[in-house]
This record gives structure tokens, C-alpha cells and sequence, in this order.
């Protein structure tokens, strides 16, 4: 990729609840990647409309419409800006859910499968929660498995946003300076790493 392409992101939060603080996280980092020039396409996990993960439903059925619209997604992007919450100290059902879904599509026609749609690309991982530790132990577990089960190159800089509740000013910009500064090099090592491939 040349350094005149636009970088394509694709940004997505493990909560699609309204007034979700990984949803307000997801939004501020988008703000970021664009004022460095990518172009910022937002999922909504929900809209993806998964049932729970269940092998019989899928020999029954077969995988679901919202995994190929979630490996689609994958295809047509350089890199992937993920936001999760922390629930009793575990990512979400409905983030863990997609992204199983994801992983039992098969390759079809001249598509690959979710776990090849996903392998290589760049990804940067946030977190956010109410508490003091700002979904870190959320985060360590997304880290490893996006970046073992779909083998995504994941980005060493995070942020685990505490206090997330406070964190925002009316205009969803964080209004911590470091933090807001955090964000805009999480940005940057996104769309440089996304351009190297």
C-alpha cells in the first residue's frame, strides 16, 4: 500500500447498549483515525443479529448471514480498531459470540474463510469500564485471542480506559490530555502498521 492510499479501518465495540462506554471509546478512537487520514467503517455487533453459538443449530442451519457480513467486513478493510467492555472481568457474550460465528465460516467461492479473513491484519485493542482498572483483564483475553485464534497483529500500545463514566466531555472527546494523547499514537501505530502490509 502506498502512502497516498487511504487506510481503511474497521471499528467495532463488544457493546451495542444505548449509551454504551465502549461504543463512546469506539467513536472517539474513529475521530482519531480520521484526523490521521483513514477512512472509519463503524459495526454494530447486534446489527449482526448472531444467535448464541450452538453446534447443533449449526448443522441444522449452517452459519449465519452475520458472520459472512462480519468476515466480509474483514475483507474490505487494512486494520481493525476493537473496543471492549469488561464484564465480571471476561469480554462480552455478544463479542465473543461474533467472533466465534466468524470463526466457524468456511472458505466459499473465491472467499476465504473468517479465520483467514482475519489473519494478518493489523488490530488495536481498547478497553473501557466504570472501574479502576479500565477492562485490562478483558483486554489481556481479547488480546490473545484475536491475536492467537485469528492471528491478527495486534498493536503492543492499548488502552484500558478507567473511570470511563467521567472520562468523556459533552462533544465525546476524552477529556484527559495523556489520554486523548494515547489515543491519537494507538491511531497512528494503527494506520503505519496498516500501510506496511
Amino acid at each position: 500500500m502506498s502512502d497516498n492510499t487511504t487506510v481503511r479501518i474497521l471499528a467495532m465495540a463488544g457493546s451495542s447498549r444505548t449509551g454504551a462506554l465502549s461504543v463512546r471509546l469506539r467513536d472517539a478512537a474513529a475521530a482519531a483515525l480520521q484526523e490521521v487520514g483513514a477512512t472509519v467503517e463503524v459495526l454494530d455487533l447486534r446489527a449482526l443479529e448472531l444467535p448464541l453459538y450452538d453446534g447443533d443449530l449449526e448443522a441444522r442451519s449452517g452459519v449465519p448471514e452475520g458472520a459472512r457480513r462480519l468476515r466480509d467486513a474483514l475483507l474490505h478493510v487494512d486494520g481493525v480498531l476493537f473496543v471492549t467492555p469488561e464484564y465480571n472481568g471476561l469480554p462480552t457474550p455478544l463479542a465473543l459470540n461474533a467472533w466465534d460465528w466468524c470463526s466457524r465460516l468456511g472458505g466459499e467461492g473465491d472467499r476465504p474463510s473468517g479465520l483467514a479473513a482475519a489473519a494478518g491484519k493489523p488490530l488495536a485493542l481498547l478497553s473501557s469500564s466504570p472501574g479502576a482498572l479500565g477492562g485490562m483483564r478483558a483486554l489481556g483475553l481479547v488480546r490473545q485471542f484475536l491475536g492467537g485464534t485469528f492471528q491478527m497483529l495486534v498493536l503492543p500500545q492499548q488502552l484500558a480506559l478507567a473511570r470511563a463514566h467521567e472520562a468523556f466531555d459533552d462533544s465525546g472527546a476524552l477529556k484527559d490530555a495523556r489520554q486523548r494523547q494515547t489515543l491519537a499514537q494507538i491511531a497512528n501505530g494503527l494506520v503505519r502498521l496498516a500501510r506496511l502490509r
